[in-house]
């Protein structure tokens, strides 16, 4: 092989070897967040799911695609006005939740643990809720 292709072959390594780098820190640090749990997000309460990583925040729900680059989350979901619609049982002891994110039409499907699914709820329920004035 000629010197020119060793170093593009050497370069290509190295840009894939820093992906591939910086993806496991975003998803290490996902993971290491508070109020952050594994959840897949379907289409259907059937499927298919995609793989990703919900955190709660003070007001929303985000969630991040596992299979991306990307900082910012790739959906978000406000707390006031979040309401689980129905909860079934999925396999391997996970929960397929289906939700409704406040006036928003399309139901969203949670594949969650049961343990992520009760944290769910108590955050939803703790939402703090408008109360008049006080005399």
């Amino acid at each position: 092989m000629s010197g020119h292709v060793v170093a593009l072959l050497s370069v290509i390594v190295v840009l894939l070897l820093t992906v591939v780098a910086v993806w496991f820190s975003r998803v290490h640090t996902l993971n290491r967040r508070v109020g952050s749990f594994h959840c897949a997000l379907g289409r259907t309460p059937e499927g298919p799911w995609s793989s990703g990583v919900a955190q709660y925040g003070t007001d929303r729900l985000y969630w991040w695609r596992y299979r991306s680059l990307a900082a910012r989350p790739h959906a978000r979901w406000q707390r006031v006005g979040l309401a689980v619609l129905a909860r079934t049982d999925g396999y391997a002891g996970q929960v397929v939740v289906t939700c409704r994110p406040g006036s928003e039409t399309e139901p969203v499907h949670l594949l969650m643990s049961a343990e992520a699914y009760a944290g769910l709820t108590s955050w939803i329920e703790a939402t703090p809720s408008r109360v008049g004035s006080v005399i």
